[in-house]
């Protein structure tokens, strides 16, 4: 089968991560993704780092399974094309700042009069309007507003940090699959084709809280806050390297005192029931277990935890990523090969579908790939598009 949204056709003139993201989700799930591009190199994600034969890192891990166009939005005639498409899609999807789409007459308002059951979707990094409305956003600006970066404080070096990958455009990209697959559900019910809109501060701040707020959710007075920030999520160094672990329960913690040999203080009264929240009781299981693993190896620490079921892992390398022995036994990573730019790997999508199975999607696209084939499909012939070519309304074949 071709996947649960196999029929859904998506145009997405989106750039980067938050919105490629969102419509390559949706082809993973069986949807016609078209990739309108500009003219020239096409969308900026191909020019990031990691490059070859055409084929950018950036672009590939967040738009495979789509087909490419080349269109000139900014030509009368490569707008009709865009409306052409609109014209039989399901979805739009654009990230651009406020106001832009409708300078280029591909706002709501506009496409919505080609297809009033259209679900449009929009990416922007603060809101529509608002006093940061018009600002450039980008990931670390949200890390910063929305607190992770104050998060991401190791104790032992006061320093707050940034994430260093873009988790709030993945998480707004996450907010705008599972949205746009929402306002289909409901159009399948009789709603019409609405404007499904997300901004970035919020999905970033949305995703930080359940656990990011946690200090900061039951307001008023009469709040207790026992645990010492940051004691559940733990780095510790071993004799040749580091461990992270995770005792987040009372038994976790005494086992994990047990693994190291400390069954002396995880018996003792004092890490039984309220007494383990009192701050010198923490400061003591904490002395003594950053003392027993630092003598021994990694190896070791990681085997005593494993035996004791506490929660356990060493850093991997992303080399180190690909022959994990759970991420190897999952398929995790997959492979594939394509005619110019060669072998390129990709993350399996994580959802399985039990009765709409998804099959593997097509290699990422190379600029303007599917130009002819896209064109054809919309009626036109080869001396059209050879005329368009000529105006510069699509872009010459590259050799």
């Amino acid at each position: 089968m071709d996947g649960p949204l196999s029929g859904i056709r998506v145009i997405d003139v989106s750039e980067m991560v938050s919105g490629p993201l969102a419509s390559m989700i949706l082809a993973d799930q069986g949807a016609d993704v078209i990739k309108v591009e500009p003219p020239g190199h096409g969308e900026e994600a191909r020019q990031i780092v990691s490059y070859r034969a055409g084929m950018a890192a950036l672009y590939a891990n967040c738009n495979h399974g789509k087909r490419s166009i080349g269109l000139n939005l900014k030509m009368t005639e490569g707008l009709e094309i865009l409306y052409e498409l609109v014209r039989g899609a399901d979805v739009f999807v654009q990230n651009w700042r406020p106001g832009a789409a409708e300078r280029l007459h591909v706002g709501e308002a506009d496409l919505r009069e080609i297809n009033p059951d259209l679900v449009y979707a929009s990416v922007t990094g603060y809101g529509d309007d608002g006093p940061y409305a018009s600002r450039r956003g980008y990931d670390p600006i949200f890390q910063a507003l929305t607190g992770y970066v104050s998060a991401q404080t190791n104790p032992q070096i006061p320093i707050p940090d940034l994430v260093r990958n873009a988790v709030v455009d993945k998480a707004t990209s996450h907010q705008l699959a599972q949205g746009i697959t929402a306002a289909l559900l409901a159009r399948e019910r009789g709603a019409p084709g609405q404007h499904v809109r997300v901004a970035m501060l919020d999905a970033g701040l949305s995703f930080f809280w359940p656990d990011g707020m946690m200090r900061h959710t039951l307001v008023g007075e009469g709040v207790e806050n026992p645990m010492v920030p940051g004691e559940r999520f733990q780095m510790v160094a071993t004799s040749d390297g580091q461990l992270v672990t995770w005792m987040g329960t009372s038994d976790q913690m005494r086992d994990g005192l047990r693994a190291v040999g400390r069954a002396d203080l995880a018996d003792d009264p004092s890490q039984r029931g309220r007494r383990m929240l009192e701050r010198a009781n923490q400061e003591a299981r904490a002395e003594a277990m950053n003392e027993a693993i630092a003598k021994l190896t990694t190896a070791e620490a990681y085997e005593r935890f494993v035996a004791h079921e506490v929660p356990a892992a060493p850093i991997l390398t992303p080399s180190e990523v690909f022959e994990d022995p759970q991420i190897v036994h999952n398929g995790s990573v997959l492979e594939g090969e394509h005619p110019v730019y060669g072998r390129y790997r990709k993350a399996r999508p994580p959802l399985r579908f039990s009765e709409t199975p998804c099959e593997e999607t097509p290699a990422p696209a190379l600029y303007a790939e599917h130009t002819n084939e896209i064109l054809a499909e919309l009626g036109h012939d080869p001396a059209d598009r050879e005329r368009l070519r000529e105006k510069g309304v699509i872009p010459t074949p590259r050799s």
